[in-house]
């Protein structure tokens, strides 16, 4: 590294900065920071354990994070960690920084799971620098067999637990997540990133096609996953001469200059990923027939036009995402699907009839509800394993023709179908310009997830009291008032709310001991552009974590004395303000910080404006 650093200032009048190791105090803050609660005593009797692993570590920041996420999956006795410690191993301390490096990360390795190996590895299909989406990750792991269904919990919630212990074990690194924590994109840092290829490559896991470093003369010729990562400005040839490619199980495709190959000699295949691909053109997909085992197909913002004809013949595919393109409906034959899991399209998309054959569907989204026949509606509530529905276009449109007899037929279509699903398997429903829908009286006591967007209703509907099984609800009322508060705070189960107030209620609102949220975490709170008149009294959330005011106006900084000292489990409080009256916004932050001060857990506090 030095060498390449001199090599670079060589030139010029340069210098060399040298980055600094972590000191012993900074390195032990990092290290109990990923083990340890702020407010947790560090054991006495892991002290001197912790500072041999340290002093092996050398300041080195990834090697330290490496193995508090090795430790942090096991008990916390000094046994254990004396056997982390000596596994490091006493050669290392002579080794230079990066094979001190690359040991630490090949001890967290095989100390996973077969499974989390599988994992893991599989990672290595994507490109330096890549930001990868979660859940895009979870149903390719899925289409690869990498996880299996276990007990209760469905092959999905497993793929979720796998994700969450790389991401506690320090292998990867969360890039942006949404308003309630979890995680959306990730990356994995560089020299993590090595490892695993050479890893993968050693176990011919998968084959690189196109990265300078790792021509394909070094690397085996039967292939098992593809991986086509050529970044010319021309349109590329694969060097793919020597290859053999009919064991090939996945083909992931990487830029936009990349030669699509002929899909003739991949009869094995599983998943094909051309996501951003714009070089696809529809004779590319003529030969996709023949891909009998094909169980994921991504063909996100590619420019193909429609998707063929000819694929309800694919008996095997799982998920098909054809998004982002100018697909105006499905063919006729996507009902054949029998195995199809996943299906997500643009709002604009018309549906073929004979939805109700599709009875392996666990996710669909977005169903452009005003494009669709009634016949279609109806026969969504016959999908009986559906789990997570997204419905768009439910509002009125102005643009067309359609008469209120036929708009009543419709609704009443969508109403039954959603009564029908809220009391089969239906987990999440995620409702865009849906006010009137709202307002009929839903039956959906298996839902534990209700999002509603661009949905303002008068007031909380009675039907919401029904929801025994709701975890988490976005809703939009104009003008909340304190009935609202009272039909919410009975949800029995509810965890994380989002509250957005269409227009400024009249009230003072006031959430007390009688009003409970027994259960609530998480509670985010939309004033859109006006102040916040809500107080908080004493047990009113006793379990509340993380309190968020959004798009609120500040006129005086005692209308800021919320009350959350009444909060015993707080631990973040969040304020976006995008008015305020001159001189105001000071003294607001100052009123905020002193409540957050004198709190006895001193919660995290973030002031936006």
């Amino acid at each position: 590294m030095n060498d390449v650093a001199q090599s670079c200032c060589s030139s010029f009048n340069g210098a060399i900065y040298d980055l600094r190791r972590l000191s012993v105090v900074h390195s032990r803050q990092l290290f109990r920071r990923r083990l340890f609660d702020s407010n947790e005593d560090f054991p006495a009797h892991l002290e001197k354990v912790s500072d041999e692993i340290l002093r092996k570590c050398d300041g080195l920041p990834l090697a330290i994070i490496a193995i508090s996420g090795l430790l942090a999956n096991r008990e916390r006795t000094e046994d254990l960690w004396n056997q982390v410690k000596d596994s490091i191993g006493q050669a290392l301390e002579r080794n230079p920084s990066v094979e001190r490096m690359m040991n630490i990360l090949s001890l967290s390795y095989f100390d996973l799971p077969p499974r989390l190996k599988t994992c893991l590895l599989y990672l290595s299909v994507f490109p330096e620098d890549s930001i990868i989406e979660k859940k895009c990750l979870i149903r390719r792991w899925i289409a690869e067999g990498f996880i299996r269904k276990a007990d209760r919990h469905t092959i999905h919630e497993i793929g979720e637990r796998c994700f969450n212990e790389l991401l506690n074990r320090s292998l990867i690194q969360p890039v942006k997540t949404n308003k309630y924590g979890e995680v959306r994109t990730f990356r994995v840092h560089d020299m993590i990133l090595d490892f695993i290829i050479s890893k993968s490559i050693e176990e011919n896991f998968v084959t690189l096609v196109g990265v300078p470093i790792l021509p394909t003369r070094t690397q085996r010729k039967v292939v098992h996953r593809l991986s086509l990562q050529v970044v010319r400005k021309a349109n590329s040839t694969i060097p793919i001469a020597g290859l053999l490619l009919s064991h090939v199980r996945s083909i992931n495709v990487f830029g936009d200059s990349v030669e699509i190959p002929s899909l003739e000699v991949f009869r094995h295949l599983c998943v094909l990923d051309f996501k951003d691909c714009h070089q696809l053109e529809q004779h590319h997909l003529e030969n996709i027939v023949r891909l009998f085992q094909l169980r994921y197909l991504n063909l996100k913002h590619t420019g193909i036009r429609e998707i063929p004809e000819q694929i309800g013949r694919l008996g095997f595919l799982e998920m098909l995402d054809p998004r982002a393109n100018d697909v105006e409906e499905l063919p006729a034959s996507i009902v054949n699907l029998r195995k199809l899991s996943s299906l997500f399209v643009d709002v604009g998309v018309k549906f073929p009839v004979g939805i109700a054959k599709m009875q392996a569907l666990e996710s669909l989204k977005q169903v452009g509800v005003s494009n669709q026949p009634s016949d279609f509606l109806r026969g969504l509530g016959q999908l009986k394993n559906l789990r997570n529905l997204v419905l768009n276009g439910l509002g009125v449109d102005s643009n067309t023709l359609e008469t209120n007899m036929v708009r009543d037929v419709r609704n009443k279509a969508i109403v039954s179908s959603l009564c029908k699903l809220g009391t089969q398997n239906l987990r999440s429903l995620t409702i865009w310009d849906g006010s009137s829908l709202l307002q009929e009286p839903l039956s959906l006591i298996t839902v534990e997830k209700l999002i509603a967007r661009c949905s303002a209703v008068p007031q909380v509907s009675k039907w919401v009291s029904s929801l025994r099984n709701l975890q988490q609800l976005s809703l939009e009322v104009e003008g909340v008032k304190q009935d609202d508060l009272c039909i919410l705070a009975a949800l029995p189960t509810l965890l994380i709310l989002y509250l957005r107030e269409a227009t400024r209620s009249n009230e003072k609102l006031r959430i007390s001991g009688e009003v409970r949220f027994r259960f609530l975490r998480i509670f985010i709170y939309d004033a859109n552009h006006r102040p916040v008149d809500l107080t908080f009294g004493a047990g009113s959330m006793p379990k509340l974590e993380k309190l968020v005011f959004e798009a609120f106006c500040v006129a005086q900084a005692e209308s800021l004395c919320f009350g959350i000292e009444n909060f015993p489990c707080l631990t973040t409080v969040r304020c976006v303000v995008c008015r305020w009256e001159e001189g105001s916004i000071e003294a607001a932050y100052a009123a905020i910080e002193r409540s957050a001060n004198t709190h006895p857990n001193h919660p995290t506090l973030e002031f936006i404006y």
